[in-house]
Parts: C-alpha cells; sequence; structure tokens
C-alpha cells in the first residue's frame, strides 16, 4: 500500500507529509497505521479532480525547488523531518 501512495505523491503532493509519516512505522505497523491509511485513500476519492498537471509539449517553463528539514524535530522516534516544495511555470 505505501509503495502505490508514494507513487500518487508526483500527482498530489498534498498527502506526501501523512506518506512519510506512516512509512516511518513500517517495520512493525499496528492496527491504527492501517486506519490512517485507510483515511488517506479516503481523501484520496474524495479529490480525485485534484492534482498537478504536468504538460507534454511546453518547454518554456523553468522547475524551482525548496527544502527545508528538522533534525530529530520528531518526538516519536527522533528521525529527521523533511519538507520539499517545487514550483514549476
Amino acid at each position: 500500500m505505501i509503495g502505490s501512495l508514494f507513487y500518487l505523491t508526483a500527482s498530489q503532493p498534498d498527502i506526501m507529509f501523512s506518506i512519510y509519516i506512516y512509512a516511518r512505522f513500517q517495520d512493525d505497523p499496528k492496527e491504527s497505521h492501517l486506519t490512517i491509511v485507510k483515511r488517506i485513500l479516503i481523501y484520496l476519492l474524495g479529490t480525485q479532480n485534484l492534482g498537478i498537471w504536468y504538460p507534454r509539449h511546453n518547454t518554456s517553463f523553468e522547475i524551482i525547488g525548496y527544502s527545508d528539514s528538522d533534525f530529530a524535530g520528531f518526538k516519536v522516534d527522533r528521525k529527521i523531518t523533511y519538507g520539499t516544495c517545487q514550483f514549476i511555470g
């Protein structure tokens, strides 16, 4: 499930943070984690018409990216939390 959701983050980056938080618990998943994945899937069903459209033949746009990270800021397991933002066009 998590691999399929990672694939969807290319067109729907709004789910990226939730997916990365869930991915941290893959080695020891609990029932509550499955509940979170089901919530993400329900959200995706409700937002099928939203997402990023990448033009095929338009060569006049530029890509600008920013990233930020917080080392050991996640209180559960003290792992790194990071985020990115890309502007296309």
